[in-house]
């Protein structure tokens, strides 16, 4: 059974919006508690002759980044250590305080899978690929938590097909009803009559990609530990999404979740009444305008011309990830397998933000190899802290 924040959450966006942002705080982790404290009872006030202490509260936060480094080859480097890298907060240098490898930590892992009409042929290649990748990285190993994953496919609606689970033959199962037709439908009900739970709908567009992110980010990841990534499959269009390509991206960063991307330009989406492969373009529905942000999200505006290449750079460069390519080399199988080694070997940096980097807000970050200016570094572009 879905997630029910997506069941309940996708008939009011204005409900969504309010109920997630609370999710999104809190994303770094609390380093230091209360030092001292007097908490006063509404019952029995405190005798006029005896001073109250007031209430001190210190809160300082750990920052994570997870980090990979590969040479001008593009080979991994898992060489290196803490006095290899410099680090940069809003162009003050910070302390790395924690430098450890990533490999005893936690996987979560989730897939979001498009399934718009553009996308759809692909889909047998992705189920197959999908599900190896899936039994190499989900693990359950003596000593630690299990690995765990979650499936989401999206188009006309974000729809959580397996919320987070270790087990391998439930996302296998749920790999097997990616892009059913019964499960789709352009006005956004199934068989039953009804959303269903774990979806929730778009503005009308064909593929709600942002959605997507933003929804896996917040209801999914947010309150995971260790190691996390979300690898999308699609051609990066988004058409009919309430969140903007920023609220996505945001949402990544607050979760600390980076994004893998794989890139597959189908066929074009059709437009006009359904279009192809039963979803519908955004011609047709009453309005305009929206929220801002970038193309094809955040609003119920019509068709824009965006490089689906372009937004997936940008995605994956800003949360930490890679974009891949499927092309005759570079099969669906052949990037899982490049991701689960970038997985495998990642750093794991933390931090305490200074003052000013522990203000309110969006910090960027620049990390630097201090020996080797050649290597490839491969991190999140900032953070935000929630007060």
């Amino acid at each position: 059974m879905g997630n029910p924040r997506f069941g309940s959450l996708r008939l009011n966006g204005m409900h969504f919006r309010k109920i997630a942002g609370l999710a999104m705080l809190g994303a770094s982790l609390p380093l230091a508690a209360v030092i001292l404290g007097a908490q006063q009872q509404a019952a029995a006030p405190a005798p006029t002759d005896i001073p109250t202490a007031p209430t001190i509260t210190a809160k300082s936060q750990l920052v994570n980044l997870p980090v990979v480094v590969r040479n001008k080859n593009g080979e991994l480097v898992a060489t290196l250590n803490k006095d290899d890298f410099a680090l940069e907060v809003d162009g003050r240098n910070q302390p790395i305080r924690y430098f450890d490898r990533d490999n005893d930590l936690p996987l979560t892992l989730g897939l979001l899978v498009d399934i718009s009409g553009s996308v759809r042929s692909a889909l047998d290649n992705e189920r197959s690929a999908s599900e190896t990748f899936l039994d190499q990285m989900v693990t359950s190993p003596a000593g630690r938590q299990p690995d765990q994953a979650f499936l989401i496919q999206f188009a006309f609606e974000t729809d959580l097909l397996q919320d987070l689970t270790p087990s391998l033959p439930k996302l296998r199962a749920a790999l097997n009803r990616v892009g059913d037709e019964s499960r789709e439908n352009p006005r956004g009900r199934n068989n039953s009559g009804n959303g269903g739970p774990g979806r929730r709908r778009g503005f009308g567009g064909g593929t709600t990609l942002y959605d997507a992110i933003f929804l896996g980010s917040t209801d999914l990841m947010q309150k995971q530990q260790g190691r996390k990534a979300i690898i999308v499959l699609t051609d990066g269009e988004d058409r009919g999404s309430m969140e903007s390509m920023g609220n996505a991206i945001a949402a990544a960063q607050r979760s600390e979740t980076v994004i893998y991307a794989i890139y597959f330009k189908g066929e074009q989406h059709g437009y006009g009444g359904y279009g192809r492969g039963g979803f519908g373009g955004p011609r047709g529905f009453p309005g305009g305008g929206g929220r801002g942000g970038y193309p094809g999200g955040g609003g119920r505006g019509g068709e824009q011309n965006v490089d689906g290449r372009k937004v997936l750079a940008q995605i994956t460069k800003e949360t930490g990830g890679r974009m891949f390519e499927v092309s005759g080399k570079q099969t669906f199988a052949a990037i899982y397998s490049q991701i689960g080694e970038e997985l495998r070997s990642q750093y794991r940096l933390g931090y305490v933000p200074d003052t000013d980097a522990g203000s309110q807000g969006f910090h960027r970050v620049e990390l630097t190899e201090v020996r080797d200016k050649k290597l490839l570094i491969q991190t999140r572009n900032g953070y935000y802290i929630e007060q």
